[in-house]
């Protein structure tokens, strides 16, 4: 089985790559953490600036412009398809709408610290109340969205500094 990987690059774009594609990249190790990458008869030079081997986060630089990387396995990509993320929770900086409904009270203020799992609003859909929480501890940046408000799936309604 020849191993997929998804890389994110500036959480804007998304490529797929094959163990056999990477093995196939004309590139030279110059130092510990710079490479000389040969694409389509151009010269990159690369360098691997900061990594968080536990995330799979990366930021490389290539030829004086830095993108921040992300990189998915084959595992990483069927849990975020069973709609788990793993480490995900910590992560998050803003609260989107997880469904459309109406907005039936805010229980929090911007510059408020709240901790985590603490009720952030109240969320009326399908005749029923979903309190939102916190899915870590945070100070609030903004609220997008007022009491009585209806709010479509996936409308930014809060975010974190």
């Amino acid at each position: 089985m020849n191993s997929t990987y998804k890389v994110t690059v500036n959480k804007n774009f998304e490529f797929e790559f094959t163990k056999k594609g990477i093995a196939e990249i004309d590139a030279l190790l110059t130092s510990d953490t710079q490479y000389h990458v040969l694409q389509d008869s151009k010269s990159y030079h690369t360098e691997v600036i900061q990594s968080d081997f536990n995330s799979k986060q990366y930021e490389v630089k290539v030829n004086d412009t830095i993108y921040k990387v992300a990189i998915a396995n084959e595992l990483d990509m069927q849990i975020a398809a069973m709609g788990f993320s793993i480490g995900s929770s910590k992560q998050i900086n803003a609260i989107k709408a997880p469904m459309p409904g109406l907005l039936l009270d805010i229980h929090v203020d911007i510059d408020q610290e709240v901790k985590e799992d603490e009720p952030l609003l109240i969320l009326e859909a399908m005749k029923m109340e979903n309190v939102i929480l916190s899915p870590r501890d945070g100070v609030i940046k903004s609220i997008s969205a007022a009491k009585g408000d209806a709010v479509d799936k996936g409308q930014l309604l809060i975010e974190f500094v």
